[in-house]
């Protein structure tokens, strides 16, 4: 009776659990997936709070004197002079031109220390966090006349930690946007065609196929040389979410296509087709669910793919415009040095390092997801 009753209650246990939470303890021995979260996370949060965790504005120039291409500020803890441990602080780095070669380079003015300081005061770099909360206060930060610089600056004299948080606003959020609106075009247009057939299946598969028979690449630049050049760079990003949406349906549409002509026939929705539902609401509420673990799978690998198109366009001069930044715009810097960017300045190469560790994060998230969600996978 005892061993009876011990296995009854778990039997109930086991079976009050949601679907929800199976996935979540399933989700939860992906050790890649969970590390892939926990830095996504982090990765928005930065972008979300960009203004406030910048030590500077979007286009604040370093100083009146711009400091080109000026290498990351070096964070003292120790003091050179005296050896003894301190609070952090910086020197002030000036520019100079050798006279031999002719080469312009950077050395520490150690006459005067400039302490780094937690949120840092800077009445003459306004922002607005979240958009509408006026600030003045950054994370950290130094007293004019010194420069924080921890991960170098741009041609432009522009902070590179500042810029890259920035462009994790645009890099990260037009994937999520662009992937919302294919995957709703998707959604709706395949299980049109799945679910009726006929002339509207023939109609709509016809169209992905044309959309197919394009080049991507080709297709992306033709929609985005159709922005103008002078436009506003706020339309121009929605433009951009607009095409990447617009080219990226077709391929799930498909997919979606041929799982609700499979439902068609199984039982629970000719059930409910004879309980008179609507036909709409049979593939809203009935068939659609289904294909659940299957838009995991392509949200997971459509928006690192998103992130790495936006970055392809941009660095090819069609994607996001100055002043705004994203990491591919930050990338073409690097092009304009050749080897020399390489060779000599190589903190120009870090967005490229959160494009690959933003597709890298999508992936094991992707991939956990797929496993969670998927029944043949648990144990």
């Amino acid at each position: 009776m005892a061993l009876a009753s011990g296995i009854s209650r778990n039997f109930d246990t086991a079976k009050s659990k949601s679907q929800l939470q199976v996935v979540w303890e399933q989700f939860r021995k992906h050790q890649l997936a969970v590390f892939g979260g926990l830095v996504l996370a982090l990765l928005y949060v930065g972008a979300i709070f960009a203004p406030f965790i910048s030590p500077y504005s979007l286009s604040e120039y370093s100083t009146t004197d711009i400091t080109k291409f000026q290498q990351p500020t070096r964070v003292y803890v120790i003091d050179p002079e005296t050896g003894q441990f301190n609070l952090p602080f910086v020197y002030k780095s000036t520019r100079f031109t050798n006279p031999d070669t002719f080469e312009e380079g950077y050395k520490e003015d150690r006459s005067t220390k400039y302490p780094v300081k937690l949120f840092h005061n800077r009445p003459e770099s306004p922002f607005q966090l979240f958009g509408f909360i006026p600030m003045t206060v950054h994370l950290f930060g130094v007293d004019a006349p010194g420069n924080i610089f921890i991960l170098g600056t741009d041609g432009f004299g522009r902070d590179t930690f500042t810029r890259i948080w920035y462009g994790a606003q645009i890099s990260l959020t037009i994937g999520i946007f662009s992937v919302a609106l294919s995957t709703i075009l998707g959604l709706f247009l395949g299980g049109l065609a799945g679910f009726f057939g006929g002339w509207i299946d023939n109609i709509i598969m016809r169209f992905v196929e044309i959309l197919s028979a394009i080049p991507d690449l080709f297709l992306l630049l033709s929609l985005s040389a159709l922005i103008p050049r002078n436009i506003d760079p706020v339309v121009s990003f929605y433009g951009i979410i607009f095409v990447l949406g617009i080219i990226g349906w077709g391929g799930l549409a498909r997919v979606i296509r041929s799982q609700i002509s499979a439902l068609r026939e199984v039982d629970f929705v000719q059930a409910a087709t004879a309980l008179g539902a609507s036909e709409m609401r049979i593939i809203g509420k009935h068939m659609l669910p289904v294909t659940f673990s299957l838009l995991i799978v392509n949200l997971s690998l459509s928006i690192p793919g998103a992130i790495l198109t936006e970055s392809g366009l941009s660095f090819l001069g069609y994607g996001i415009r100055e002043p705004y930044s994203s990491w591919g715009l930050m990338i073409s810097v690097a092009q304009e040095g050749g080897f020399a960017s390489i060779q000599y300045r190589p903190w120009v190469l870090i967005p490229g390092f959160f494009i690959v560790l933003a597709v890298l994060c999508w992936n094991f998230l992707g991939d956990g997801l797929r496993d969670a969600v998927d029944p043949r996978k648990r144990q």
